[in-house]
């Protein structure tokens, strides 16, 4: 479960929105929500927070990261207290923690340099200094570990052309003897057979090569007894020394002790009270509100369009993302690369703008409209919501930044007929220059999930 999944089950929407608030307290309350509906799964551990800083917005999990500004990044951090609980003021700092049963462990990700891949492309080479590495990259982790983070998983990508997952000098040397992080360190999905290039092309090498790097438990989601008979066997014949495999032992026990999951290893049922519960939806909204970016507002500051009047004769809504819970949700979201259409509980954008407006108002809605259409109907105003379809991990990787048909076709034929505003529903900035004279407003809302109201509301 990633960040995008932890939050996602609870508040749909993206994490590049909420470094736009700025706001770390706001975060923190986040992730204490999020922590407490997903104990009410069961679920005591989450893959989250993902502290890579994009520098590509071309990279496919750029909406999985908080900032391109290393500084941000770090701030959002908070998340982590939220999460696992606040450390008390007499309590340890850069030691494992969990506050108790109504907390999760989490889980700094992913170590290091995700963000930073030669033309954005997913798991590949990021190419740049020592300092670099440690100046951008790595700043979310000092601050992750100092809060007590639980454990740290590792990227697909390389450093320089070395496997992060074979990157002993990183792993061991910098992440637990430098910065004396004493959690434990997870390997990414078949993160270790990655290390070869085609994957899994000699296994017994990534095993070494993984576990000698210093990574404490691996993820395999499938064939997991030929690692498990692949390391037996090297460890017998001392090709991974027993001192490796006690000092994992040593990292994952002392997580499993600091959760209490020996003494509470069941779901607890009295926690699905807080599962959708409206306290939590309302603070997605908020967040979905305050995280809204405004790029234009009429040809000059002295004659803005926004804010819309609620009382209007008639209005049109229009766009593919404009009544579509899964266009607004995006990837990580019921499934992997995310669904279009109404795939969970929610409010359309739509449906906010209807509930906002004046009574008296009539709201048409047309997905596709033509510019005949939209003439003939004297509309007063229209709101366009295009952008995006959903999409996870390499699969978004995009060279060109463009949002799809009919996106852009829509656009032209509302906001060449009347006063418009545009809606960008996205995981990242995109290319939208070439429509910005014939749009009156443009408004960034980045992916609000399943609270669309929060859109409306401004």
């Amino acid at each position: 479960m990633s960040l995008l999944d932890l939050i996602k089950l609870n508040y749909n929407y993206n994490l590049n929105e909420l470094a736009t608030i700025l706001d770390p307290a706001l975060v923190k309350k986040i992730g204490a929500a999020t922590a407490l509906e997903v104990r009410a799964t069961g679920i005591q551990y989450a893959f989250a927070p993902c502290i890579a800083v994009c520098r590509d917005p071309r990279w496919g999990r750029c909406y999985e990261s908080y900032s391109e500004d290393p500084k941000i990044v770090s701030a959002m951090t908070e998340i982590i207290p939220g999460l696992q609980g606040e450390i008390p003021s007499n309590g340890r700092l850069g030691v494992p923690y969990l506050a108790g049963q109504k907390n999760i462990a989490a889980c700094a990700k992913h170590f290091v340099g995700d963000g930073g891949t030669t033309e954005g492309i997913n798991g590949n080479n990021t190419v740049i200094s020592r300092h670099g590495l440690l100046s951008i990259h790595m700043a979310g982790y000092y601050n992750a570990i100092i809060k007590g983070v639980s454990t740290v998983m590792i990227s697909y990508s390389s450093w320089n052309g070395i496997k992060m997952h074979a990157n002993r000098e990183m792993i061991t040397g910098f992440l637990k003897n430098t910065l004396r992080f004493r959690g434990f360190v997870i390997s990414d999905w078949q993160g270790i057979d990655s290390i070869t290039s085609p994957p899994h092309a000699n296994y017994t090498y990534s095993i070494v090569a993984g576990v000698s790097a210093g990574i404490d438990m691996m993820m395999i989601p499938y064939n997991y007894t030929e690692f498990i008979d692949g390391l037996t066997f090297l460890v017998k014949n001392n090709f991974v020394p027993m001192s490796r495999i006690d000092d994992a032992v040593k990292r994952i026990l002392r997580v499993k002790f600091t959760m209490g999951i020996f003494e509470h290893p069941l779901a607890d049922y009295s926690m699905t009270k807080y599962v959708g519960l409206q306290e939590h939806r309302d603070l997605a909204r908020e967040a979905v509100r305050k995280s809204l970016v405004l790029l234009k507002n009429g040809e000059s500051a002295a004659k803005p369009l926004l804010p819309l009047p609620k009382k209007a004769k008639r209005i049109l809504v229009a766009g593919t993302h404009a009544d579509n819970i899964g266009n607004q949700c995006g990837g990580w979201t019921i499934e992997w690369q995310g669904l279009s259409g109404n795939i969970t509980k929610g409010t359309t954008i739509l449906t906010g703008i209807r509930n906002a407006v004046d009574p008296t108002t009539e709201v048409v809605y047309s997905e596709k409209p033509d510019a005949e259409f939209v003439k003939s109907n004297k509309f007063s105003y229209a709101v366009v919501v295009v952008g995006e379809p959903p999409y996870a991990e390499t699969v978004g990787d995009s060279l060109n930044l463009t949002i799809p048909e009919p996106g852009p076709s829509t656009i032209t034929n509302v906001c060449g007929s009347v006063r418009c505003v545009v809606v960008l529903i996205t995981g990242r900035p995109v290319v939208i220059q070439p429509y910005v004279n014939r749009i009156d407003a443009l408004v960034a809302a980045w992916l609000p999930g399943t609270e669309g109201q929060g859109v409306a509301d401004v």
